[in-house]
């Protein structure tokens, strides 16, 4: 038996494509609280489909599907030894391991990234678990 329902018009619809992901990353970051912001310094939010065979081996993933966000990079604590050629810190999201999230879970894609995004800085700069909370409802 046919039905037609009255929802979004999903016939048209894609994924965000690793474009509009990075947007929606930089976008989301913006809206970070400003002292949260401050703790990063100079940071790159990168996009890729799945992390590399090497991240992959080194953090002993079972499936690609496993990591949704790396940071890369120098916590508050290391920066004091700062050694020539490192380049800025540096955050991937992992587009396809986040939309597979997005579909098994009840959030919205830009709080997944939101979460991920502070998730990823903040336990590179020793925040608990309740100081990020506190940092994603402050979020705009």
């Amino acid at each position: 038996m046919g039905r037609i329902y009255k929802t979004r018009a999903w016939h048209d619809q894609l994924s965000p494509s690793l474009e509009e992901f990075e947007l929606l990353a930089l976008e989301t970051y913006a809206h970070l609280p400003e002292t949260f912001r401050q703790l990063t310094g100079e940071i790159v939010i990168l996009i890729a489909e799945f992390p590399t065979d090497e991240i992959m081996d080194d953090l002993a993933l079972e499936t690609p599907f496993d990591l949704l966000g790396l940071f890369e990079g120098k916590g508050i604590a290391e920066r004091w030894n700062p050694q020539s050629g490192e380049g800025p810190n540096r955050i991937t999201l992992y587009r396809r391991a986040i939309l597979d999230y997005w579909s098994e879970n009840e959030e919205t894609l830009g709080d997944i990234v939101s979460h991920v995004l502070i998730h990823e800085i903040g336990h590179h700069f020793g925040l608990s678990d309740d100081d990020m909370e506190k940092i994603e409802e402050n979020a705009d």
